[in-house]
């Protein structure tokens, strides 16, 4: 058996997720339904541990010191980008979008429970199989499953891992279509043009310049670059020690959190008081890069420890949730959101976005939308709606919801 203590544990998760992304690059439909290479490494590890346990055996162990500091730094830059000004500057699309996606994240906690109550099953496991993963995917499912474990909830990170790989699976291959039964239902076809696409490169282009990077100076005898990096990596370490604090204090009065609330919470405040002030020279692109790596060491380190065993006898309920699921997002992009939207061309676009994050992650989104304005033509706000929401806003609003749902059902 190799025994890997913390800094072991964290280089041998690098190494698992580049195999992941090895793997994504060879098996072209893991990459085609947006299968992020964490999910793909880690659970090659998670496989085998599996296999191993069959035989009366253990080929790894591992110290996850790391992991939950990982969390809750990913989940603070989530807290970053709560701006309530680039929410603003996004337009009334935007609010409209990020309020029908609020919505909805409730809708799909609410009708997970409902379905899992007759299964015998705690309330728990089936909000465990609504926004939690779906609308979260399996970096929320995976932060929020100790909590579940807690509150009754037997094998929570498995079942999370397994609602998420859903939906991302399901959000890469309904987005789209969903998106052009609409095009097709209401006749909305545009000519191909011959302007480049509006794609998601462009769309991120566009949300940084909504975001308002400003210029940072850096001592003389610094790299100007290093200087950022270092500058706003202290602002994440600060949220996340003020955080620390204050998810204590709501500990304290009875509230459960999960660990990464406070961290989030302060972060917020923070990007909104550099939003008025300047002073703490916030990057948004520095500050999502930092989150990215958090995010994708803390999941690889989360699955590779994953117990799939846990999964047996929860297959059925699990199964007949996430269907429900499916019908509800579909409903929502046919019906609320093609209609709030506009009830045209972009509308039709965003609807397609909508299934894609709100069943799998952004990427999922970004797809669906591409392969429809590839076929159709270009989208000039559909691409910049879709990743404001499903990249920055309804992270933090669901990691709020989420926490309601827990303390009502605890």
């Amino acid at each position: 058996m190799l025994r890997l203590n913390f800094i072991h544990t964290v280089a041998f998760s690098g190494l698992v997720l580049f195999v992941g992304y090895g793997l994504r690059r060879l098996i072209r439909p893991l990459e085609r339904v947006n299968i992020p290479a964490p999910v793909v490494g880690g659970l090659l590890i998670a496989g085998l541990t599996l296999f191993a346990r069959s035989f009366d055996l253990t080929f790894f162990e591992f110290d996850t010191t790391l992991r939950d500091p990982l969390m809750i730094a990913f989940f603070t830059t989530i807290g970053f980008g709560a701006s309530v000004s680039f929410l603003k500057k996004g337009g009334r699309q935007v609010l409209i979008f990020f309020g029908v996606a609020t919505v909805f994240a409730v809708l799909q906690n609410v009708l997970g429970i409902l379905i899992a109550l007759p299964f015998g099953l705690h309330p728990l496991f089936g909000l465990l199989a609504g926004s939690v993963t779906l609308t979260g995917g399996p970096a929320t499912g995976l932060a929020f499953a100790p909590l579940f474990e807690k509150a009754g909830v037997a094998g929570a990170a498995t079942v999370a891992v397994a609602a998420a790989m859903f939906g991302i699976v399901c959000g890469g291959l309904l987005g789209g279509p969903i998106g052009t039964f609409l095009i097709e239902r209401h006749r909305l076809k545009k000519a191909q043009l011959k302007e480049r696409a509006f794609d998601a490169a462009t769309a991120e282009n566009i949300v940084e310049e909504k975001m308002g990077e400003r210029p940072v100076k850096a001592p003389a005898d610094e790299d100007r670059e290093a200087y950022l990096l270092l500058q706003n990596l202290v602002v994440i370490m600060i949220a996340m020690w003020a955080g620390s604090w204050l998810s204590n204090l709501f500990t304290r009065i009875g509230f459960t959190l999960p660990a990464y609330i406070g961290a989030m919470l302060v972060a917020a405040i923070l990007r909104n008081f550099d939003d008025l002030t300047g002073w703490l020279g916030l990057s948004q692109r520095t500050i999502d890069d930092i989150g990215h790596v958090a995010l994708q060491l803390f999941l690889v380190i989360a699955l590779m420890t994953l117990k799939l065993w846990e999964l047996a006898g929860l297959v059925l309920p699990l199964v007949v949730i996430l269907v429900g699921q499916i019908v509800l997002i579909a409903g929502a992009c046919l019906w609320p959101v093609f209609r709030l939207m506009g009830r045209d061309y972009e509308s039709a676009v965003m609807s397609s976005g909508f299934f894609g994050f709100m069943m799998g992650t952004t990427a999922n989104a970004m797809a669906s939308m591409k392969t429809i304005v590839e076929r159709y033509g270009r989208s000039k706000h559909a691409f910049l709606v879709v990743s404001m929401v499903g990249a920055f806003f309804i992270d933090f609003t669901n990691a709020v919801i989420i926490t309601i749902f827990l303390n009502v059902l605890k």
